[in-house]
């Protein structure tokens, strides 16, 4: 025989359980790892410390860690300095022995470094990788490009009565805009990342 609750006719006793319905039950279901995968608004905890080796103690200056560095720009560097020390040595001679002979071997002599400071620079070339090698190009080619439009349109102004270029200005200006194409390349490519 079974008890009515009082006030609720068809509701039994045995029916209507005691638990609360607002209590979790008694074993939760887990969840799996990929649930709240991307959720924001869960804490996440940060991974555990990995103790790493402190690094050597020692001088901060290693003069041979600089030269495996920079190896190639101070050859480069030495190099450009001996052609111009060689190169106003012969101008000097030159212009004090403009009388003798052999004052043709004597320009000729800065060729040598020169030469020097070309194979340094292909080597340097041939050293870098593609994307280096390709700004180098493209920064040389805009140099020639420039250089030529500036002689060739200075032409038409010696034309017109202003002094004739001396030649020895052609390179600087050729390195002049190689440095400025090298800067524009790369300021570009930092830019794009």
């Amino acid at each position: 025989m079974t008890t009515e609750i009082q006030g609720w006719p068809r509701y039994h006793l045995t029916a209507v359980s005691e638990q609360n319905p607002a209590s979790p039950p008694i074993e939760s279901p887990i969840d799996p790892l990929f649930t709240h995968a991307a959720s924001p608004f869960i804490r996440t905890e940060a991974p555990a410390a990995f103790p790493f080796p402190s690094p050597p103690s020692g001088p901060a200056f290693l003069p041979m860690s600089t030269w495996i560095t920079y190896k190639t720009q101070i050859q480069f560097a030495f190099a450009l300095v001996a052609f111009l020390m060689v190169l106003v040595g012969a101008v000097t001679v030159v212009e004090a022995n403009s009388d003798v002979s052999w004052k043709y071997y004597v320009a000729l002599v800065p060729g040598l470094p020169a030469g020097l400071v070309i194979w340094l620079f292909v080597r340097s070339l041939s050293r870098l990788d593609e994307a280096q090698r390709r700004v180098q190009v493209q920064a040389m080619g805009f140099a020639l490009a420039a250089t030529a439009v500036l002689t060739f349109g200075y032409g038409f102004f010696e034309g017109a009565g202003w002094p004739a270029l001396n030649g020895t200005f052609i390179l600087p200006i050729m390195a002049l805009l190689w440095g400025v194409g090298m800067v524009v390349l790369s300021l570009r490519i930092r830019l794009r990342r």
